[in-house]
């Protein structure tokens, strides 16, 4: 297992979330959000900065997480239903443009895994939404084909696909080598999934990516409140001993999202940073 950290969970200003991820040692980010730019709208000169930044602290990237399929299924309607990290709402049809020029950017950073989603949830997930979906994904799959990636779907609650057994289900279905999973205990907890051991259990032979981040429902509470990885309701305890015994050898990406209260996001990360390399070790 391979410690990385999406980075702007961290800080905008990308080389000092690096410079954060350093002390930690984690020498892997995932990019996500550089400078306040989505990295679906990197232009070329932040892409080189960006790269100039890596090179110089001796550090890779893990993957990109893009905002591909956070979209309608059923329309064009460019609409936010879900948090989308300073990416530009697009319809459907833009989303192999996205694809592709993420490709672009995959190779100019030297990865292959490109994060994707399955749609805005917009009622229940039923038989013929998942074959939409499994149906949605011929093209992706033809295009990481000719352009050598993997899409790494992940489990997103705010998705139609928010558990670890939906998201075997679609990629199962799909039966690509070029999609596999991105497996999300906490947005399958928020989902009403118990992610480890069942929603793991599912996945397990499909995981090509793993995020990270903790989540804990009160009493009462009418949203989870997110927390430092170990304290929530998700058992990472398990779920690490799980994947030590299972052999994953891929990354293991915090994505924080806890801010401790009167607190920064760099706080937060910093204090699962602690509790994730007290986890690996």
């Amino acid at each position: 297992m391979k410690l990385a950290v999406i980075t702007d969970e961290i800080a905008p200003d990308f080389e000092h979330a690096l410079d954060v991820m350093a002390e930690y040692g984690v020498t892997a980010a995932e990019l996500r959000g550089l400078w306040g730019t989505n990295i679906a709208e990197l232009d070329p000169e932040q892409s080189a900065r960006a790269r100039r930044a890596l090179k110089e602290r001796g550090m890779t990237v893990a993957g990109l997480a893009t905002p591909v399929y956070k979209c309608h299924l059923d329309t064009d309607e460019a609409e936010e239903l879900g948090r989308m990290h300073l990416a530009k709402a697009r319809g459907l049809s833009e989303q192999m443009d996205t694809l592709r020029r993420c490709c672009q950017l995959a190779h100019a950073f030297e990865t292959r895994l490109i994060r994707v989603f399955t749609f805005w949830r917009r009622g229940p997930l039923t038989p013929e939404i998942e074959r939409r979906m499994i149906d949605a994904f011929e093209e992706p799959v033809r295009i990481a084909e000719q352009e050598d990636v993997i899409l790494t779907l992940e489990n997103e609650h705010a998705c139609y696909i928010g558990t670890g057994a939906e998201a075997a289900r679609i990629v199962q279905a799909v039966n690509s080598p070029r999609l596999r999973v991105c497996w999300d205990p906490g947005n399958a907890y928020c989902a009403g999934e118990k992610p480890y051991p069942d929603g793991y259990e599912a996945v397990k032979p499909l995981v090509a990516h793993i995020h990270v981040k903790d989540v804990v429902m009160a009493q009462d509470a009418v949203e989870p409140q997110w927390c430092v990885i170990g304290e929530g309701d998700v058992d990472y305890a398990g779920q690490f001993d799980a994947l030590r015994r299972d052999g994953y050898d891929g990354y293991i990406s915090l994505e924080t999202h806890y801010v401790p209260q009167g607190g920064t996001p760099e706080e937060g990360s910093r204090a699962c940073l602690e509790a994730l390399r007290r986890f690996l070790s």
